[in-house]
């Protein structure tokens, strides 16, 4: 019998951030080859910060995106303070989760209103929604000026923050802020409410969730690494995480003991859903009652609905720090050294990691950035395999599978741009 093979080329896939490219070939009415790739040549991040001195760090690598511009920012001042045994003030560590959690805010609310949102109501863009549905388009402008204003307030700027290992906060009235996030709480319980009521594609499978989780919070610039398998340091991270790359992307892969993960919304749920702020949690709890669910969620789709949860969370949370803002110490002297340091923190999309190697005058001799998104591109393309024989199976058209294969992708909120970083290959 000959044997039936097609091939289906995804050459632009809209409402990511950056650029991706899918080939999938299919033979017998099943997948025989996914290829998931960025369309960006490698941007060589990492080399751009060797034999530069500590202090200029974390000015050049906010840089590596612009959505996560906090996040690289707080991994990179961490990752050097331990290498130069430096410790943070209370107040510095506060500031710094309050970057991110102003972060975590205008992140999900694009994604999840701009991005992710059209694909439940058949349109092409957030724009063309039109005006039965302008009040969630004001919500998501509302969130996302939320979420800038406190990056604002913390770190100067709203894109790009000032930080530095010695930095100084200066004295700041928070009580407009405070107003603003007391303000949000009815709108992100629409938001919930919107992404609880869609109706989600059924796609469950097993797999490993990895985040940071610490024992009293919601884990987001410190804790160790959780997973399915136990907790590990994050000094540990390679002797858990591979990274390597496929002949047909310019991306890194990763895997974690030789197989795909989950990180971003969905596996800090899984992983750490008893640390939600108490009101997060009621809500939560009445959320999955509702939608008959139970944890873990298996269902990728499910991250969006994560995100919404984590929105409210971070509101309660940023109330909480900034009611208890510490006051400002005495930051110690800091004395240049040999040293190698790694931070962990979790980016809108995941855990990210950053590592250094500092020599004696205070220079990067070493440096390796791990982005959520290359965690998390072997288990698109496992997903995508398992959606689209399934769609074979309900014999979908060509069209069908495409749009329903952007959703899924959409759904990881992934950053193809941060993705694609260079990994030196010693070819055999």
């Amino acid at each position: 019998m000959a044997r039936k093979m097609r091939e289906i080329s995804l050459n632009h896939i809209c409402k990511i951030e950056g650029h991706a490219h899918l080939n999938l070939k299919i033979e017998n009415n099943k997948v025989k080859i996914c290829e998931l790739k960025a369309n960006e040549g490698a941007r060589f991040f990492e080399a751009l910060v060797i034999n530069k001195n500590v202090e200029d760090i974390q000015e050049i690598v906010s840089r590596i995106c612009g959505i996560c511009s906090c996040a690289h920012s707080v991994a990179s001042i961490q990752a050097l303070e331990e290498a130069l045994n430096i410790k943070p003030t209370e107040q510095q560590k506060a500031v710094r989760e309050m970057l991110m959690i102003g972060e975590r805010i205008r992140s999900h609310a694009t994604h999840l209103y701009f991005l992710a949102l059209p694909d439940y109501f058949n349109a092409t863009s957030a724009l063309t929604l039109g005006n039965k549905h302008k009040e969630k388009i004001n919500d998501a402008l509302a969130i996302v000026t939320l979420g800038n204003k406190i990056v604002e307030v913390f770190g100067g700027r709203e894109m790009h923050p000032f930080l530095r290992i010695k930095e100084e906060t200066p004295k700041t009235d928070f009580s407009q802020t405070l107003e603003q996030l007391e303000n949000s709480k009815k709108i992100i319980l629409r938001t919930i409410d919107l992404f609880a009521s869609l109706k989600y594609p059924k796609l469950e499978r097993e797999t490993d969730y990895l985040s940071l989780k610490e024992k009293e919070v919601y884990a987001i610039i410190s804790g160790k690494i959780s997973s399915n398998t136990g907790l590990f340091i994050d000094n540990d991270y390679k002797k858990h995480l591979t990274e390597n790359i496929k002949e047909y992307a310019t991306s890194k892969f990763v895997l974690k003991e030789n197989k795909p993960y989950v990180l971003g919304a969905i596996a800090r749920i899984n992983n750490n859903h008893e640390q939600l702020e108490d009101e997060t949690k009621k809500f939560f709890t009445k959320t999955l009652s509702k939608l008959k669910l139970t944890l873990p969620l298996k269902n990728p789709y499910y991250n969006n609905l994560c995100q919404a949860i984590e929105l409210l969370d971070t509101i309660y949370r940023g109330i909480k720090i900034i009611e208890k803002m510490p006051e400002k110490q005495d930051i110690s002297e800091i004395k240049i050294k040999e040293g190698i340091g790694v931070s962990a923190v979790e980016a809108p999309r995941g855990t990210l990691f950053h590592e250094y190697k500092v020599d004696k005058t205070g220079k990067i001799i070493y440096c390796n950035i791990i982005t959520p998104t290359c965690q998390n591109l072997n288990m698109m393309e496992h997903d995508i395999v398992l959606l689209v024989n399934q769609l074979l199976k309900n014999k979908s058209s060509k069209e069908e599978i495409i749009r329903q294969i952007e959703k899924l992708i959409r759904a990881y909120d992934p950053c193809f741009s941060c993705s694609t970083h260079f990994l030196k290959v010693k070819w055999l």
